[in-house]
């Protein structure tokens, strides 16, 4: 199996950062930190676990999308994913949270992107691209989610990336670089076809 590297953060945190709290996702850090005129300062930075987000690509061409309602959220279309359960590796993460979030499995899964968006958060982002997708039982969502599948085009997909129900950032943006460049719709295309 491909080891999968961790993409860097954007700042550093210091091996003796100390964790001033522990929650139930997020832990925070503080260092001293010393200034360019000499002087120094408390530094925080935020941790959680890394997530994985998946985009499923059907046999006949279409992107699985999800419809999905989370307590204390507006609802709003997304990809299946979710966090790296501790001892799981990213593509580990990946086949679980698309088997619970769709009753996929795909047979093969391309690393599109890894990267840490927020540089005060040590966290990574890694998203997929599932292919050859074979049903095997039923939606079976986290206790907190509620989905519905919702299969789209390509041009779809495209478009849904700018509405406000929307919800991965991360993705929207190489999507508006695809809207916006036929070069790289055509690139983006081709790595979304079934095969």
């Amino acid at each position: 199996m491909q080891k999968i590297e961790r993409p860097k953060s954007k700042q550093f945190m210091p091996e003796d950062a100390k964790r001033v709290f522990k929650g139930v996702v997020f832990d925070v850090y503080q260092w001293d930190q010393e200034l360019f005129d000499g002087s120094k300062t408390t530094f925080e930075k935020i941790k959680r676990a890394d997530t994985v987000v998946v985009i499923p690509i059907l046999d006949d061409g279409r992107l699985l999308l999800t419809e999905q309602e989370q307590p204390g959220k507006e609802p709003f279309v997304g990809l299946p994913g979710g966090r790296v359960e501790e001892g799981e590796d990213v593509l580990e993460t990946a086949r679980r949270e698309l088997l619970e979030e769709t009753s996929y499995e795909a047979s093969e899964y391309i690393l599109w992107e890894a990267q840490q968006p927020v540089s005060k958060i040590d966290w990574a982002v890694y998203i997929f691209i599932g292919k050859g997708l074979r049903k095997v039982n039923s939606v079976n969502p986290d206790k907190g989610e509620r989905n519905l599948l919702k299969p789209v085009t390509f041009d779809e997909f495209l478009d849904i990336a700018y509405t406000k129900e929307f919800d991965y950032t991360e993705v929207a943006i190489k999507l508006l670089e695809a809207k916006l460049n036929p070069a790289k719709r055509e690139e983006l295309r081709k790595l979304f076809s079934p095969k």
